[in-house]
């Protein structure tokens, strides 16, 4: 299923069982999110990603960042990252979705794709750092990708075009019953950053 037609106010859920996803739609004005897409291209401290895959160690081509209200740390592909401190812009960013979801977030998660030729392949957010059925809500700059989910069971699908300066936010059981993935491409030449707030349980 493919939902193409983009959903603003009052999002509904797009998936039809067992989790909740909503697409807020553009949020931003776009002189705004060119100005986000620019100053967070030059200030986050990108990393390109790690990952322990059969034991070998793969460094890819996509770059993230990790941020939070303190030195959380968060470990995912066998490999851990410890949070910087907000930047101010993140803390901004972080407060204007607090705001249009309801949610509390305490870290967000930064990716970088330098054009479509980098995507991310199939899988779930369900580290045990994360608060379980937590919120995750998914703030998108720059190139227009589309992101696709995949229920872990029936195999149904489903798709949408993430906009320049729009938000979706995953919740409730999601994580524990469907897949998602950035698919690759080679029709976009630019690049996409998208800030993946989320909430570290604290122990």
């Amino acid at each position: 299923m493919d939902l193409f037609s983009q959903i603003e106010n009052n999002p509904t859920n797009l998936l039809h069982r067992d989790g909740v996803v909503n697409y807020y739609g553009i949020l931003l004005p776009y002189t705004d999110s060119n100005n986000y897409l620019a100053s967070l291209l030059s200030d986050i401290e990108w990393r390109n990603d790690e990952a322990i895959i059969f034991g070998r160690r793969i460094v890819t081509k996509r770059k993230v960042a990790w941020y939070g209200e303190k030195p959380f740390k968060y470990t995912y592909s066998k490999t851990t990252k410890m949070a910087l401190p907000w930047t101010n812009e993140l803390r901004v960013l972080k407060k204007m979705v607090e705001k249009e979801t309801g949610e509390n977030f305490n870290s967000c998660l930064l990716n970088l794709y330098h054009d479509g030729s980098e995507g991310m392949a199939w899988h779930s957010d369900g580290e045990t750092d994360l608060e379980k059925n937590g919120a995750i809500a998914s703030l998108s700059f720059g190139a227009e990708r589309k992101f696709c989910f995949k229920h872990k069971k029936t195999k149904e699908t489903v798709s949408l075009i993430l906009q320049h300066g729009s938000l979706l936010v995953m919740k409730d059981e999601t994580q524990s019953y469907w897949l998602h993935r950035l698919p690759p491409t080679k029709k976009i030449g630019h690049p996409r950053i998208n800030l993946t707030f989320r909430t570290i349980i604290e122990v």
